[in-house]
């Protein structure tokens, strides 16, 4: 058997806690879980990780990062309205393969409104960050233009709670939305 190295085994820890974390949330999540998926010990997992806030956050971190990841790629070479139908189809493609990324956002949120109640702000602010970046990776194919990257986000987050609730992609309530960006077949739940 070959062994991982400490780097490969935190990379196994941050893809298990997103889908452990999409599941049950932050505070619905233990660490025993997240360890038991990666099938360490739970001192090895705070050898990686300093605690759950940590491991929270990094999966938080390659949620957004894989999906500005989606955005450049999809919107590479292109501007305006082709770079806006482009990374809307592939966001829409990416959280039918990847159902637990589309969780571990709305989980996100959640977590983030939760610590800015019990006063931790450092919490929201690394969330942010993360979800900034996303808003500066659509701002720019898309002409800089403010409203169009508002409503280019406003209608992402529409999507994240119609796929969240489970409307079938025939539903009539996606018939408002750019076609690239509606629904192609079922979420496997």
């Amino acid at each position: 058997m070959v062994r991982m190295s400490a780097e490969e085994r935190r990379e196994s820890v941050i893809r298990a806690a997103a889908s452990e974390f999409a599941r049950g949330g932050y505070h619905g999540t233990s660490t025993e879980a997240i360890a038991k998926r990666v099938g360490v010990s739970q001192p090895y997992l705070f050898r990686l990780f300093p605690g759950k806030k940590a491991i929270f956050l990094a999966a938080a971190a390659r949620c957004m990062d894989d999906t500005v990841r989606t955005f450049e790629e999809a919107a590479k070479g292109l501007e305006g309205e082709e770079a806006l139908h482009a990374m809307a189809n592939a966001y829409t493609t990416m959280i039918a393969e990847r159902p637990d990324w589309l969780m571990m956002q709305m989980q996100m949120y959640v977590a983030v409104a939760a610590a800015e109640a019990d006063g931790d702000h450092a919490f929201g602010e690394a969330v942010r960050a993360g979800w900034m970046r996303l808003w500066d990776t659509a701002h720019l194919p898309l002409g800089a233009d403010v409203n169009e990257t508002t409503t280019f986000m406003a209608y992402g987050m529409l999507i994240n709670c119609l796929v969240a609730m489970g409307f079938a992609p025939e539903h009539r309530v996606w018939e408002g939305l750019y076609p690239s960006a509606r629904r192609k077949g079922r979420l496997e739940k």
